[in-house]
């Protein structure tokens, strides 16, 4: 009475380990496909030429480096005496602020939105649902890409400049560097929190303009934040911002060239799926595999 159910416990745990070992299969399958794709599509030769006037950029440039060198000869030294002087509490909750200026608070949700979509997103998918996630995929990659770009840049450059943060060696001055130091204790400009916060207000607010004023307070308030707590110059902000301005800029266009995302006329984000839209293909996306099993 026994061995037949046995035998069928046992089939049906063989067709669940095949399932699950399907599946998984499927999902690897999608994200080297995905990931290959998504390779293509940046590194490939430029469609078109971006037609948005670059005088702008350059104009907002020039003023933060004009700043940024006033600001080591009038501001820096001042400014820290102010922070320094402030209370404990005062400090204390900037300490809290300027935590949200790390880039992982936008790069590891963005790399994993962008690691699911790429594995449910199949050619099984009917043609719409893949458009949508595609176009979905390739905001949060632009928005990865945005941050993490000059965020990297800025982590390198920084320590090669070598400039003191604030009070290295029990002294505040402004122009005390060490260049090629490779140190924390030299690494004050451009500050990477600064970078990080100008470039998420620059291109999340692209990308989804309703975002733009709490974008740009949030980053007004990680560039306070830097100097309230005593770890950047008020110059090592200016010039933090002025890496993000660039980077993204240049991100912006790259991705123009070649028709994703943003429009070549103004470098504004192409019109998004309404989440309605999204949400549909979302759920096709995650039923697929078991559908498919």
């Amino acid at each position: 009475m026994n061995a037949p159910n046995a035998r069928c416990d046992q089939a049906n745990a063989t067709a669940v380990h095949d399932g699950g070992r399907s599946a998984a299969q499927r999902v690897i399958r999608n994200l080297e496909t995905n990931v290959a794709l998504c390779l293509r599509l940046l590194t490939r030769p430029a469609r078109f030429t971006a037609q948005a006037n670059v005088l702008g950029t350059v104009a907002i440039a020039v003023i933060l480096v004009a700043a940024a060198t006033v600001s080591m000869i009038v501001l820096d030294t001042r400014a820290l005496d102010w922070a320094r002087g402030e209370p404990h509490w005062f400090r204390a909750m900037f300490e809290v602020i300027t935590r949200f200026g790390l880039s992982g608070w936008f790069l590891f949700p963005c790399g994993f939105v962008l690691l699911c979509l790429a594995a449910i997103t199949s050619p099984q998918l009917p043609t719409v649902t893949q458009a949508a996630l595609a176009a979905l995929g390739a905001r949060f990659g632009f928005v990865f890409l945005a941050i993490g770009l000059p965020g990297l840049f800025v982590s390198i450059v920084k320590r090669l400049i070598g400039r003191a943060r604030p009070f290295v060696g029990g002294y505040e001055d402004p122009f005390h560097y060490v260049p090629f130091g490779w140190s924390p204790a030299f690494a004050s400009m451009p500050s990477g929190h600064a970078t990080t916060a100008v470039a998420a207000a620059i291109a999340i607010g692209a990308i989804w303009p309703r975002t733009r004023i709490v974008m740009w307070l949030y980053a007004a308030a990680i560039m306070v934040s830097r100097v309230a707590v005593v770890a950047h110059h008020p110059s090592d902000v200016i010039a933090g911002a002025l890496v993000a301005l660039v980077g993204t800029d240049l991100l912006r266009r790259w991705f123009a060239a070649r028709g994703l995302v943003v429009r070549r006329s103004d470098l504004g984000a192409k019109p998004a799926p309404s989440l309605a839209r999204i949400a549909t293909p979302l759920r096709q996306g995650v039923s697929a595999p078991s559908r498919s099993g």
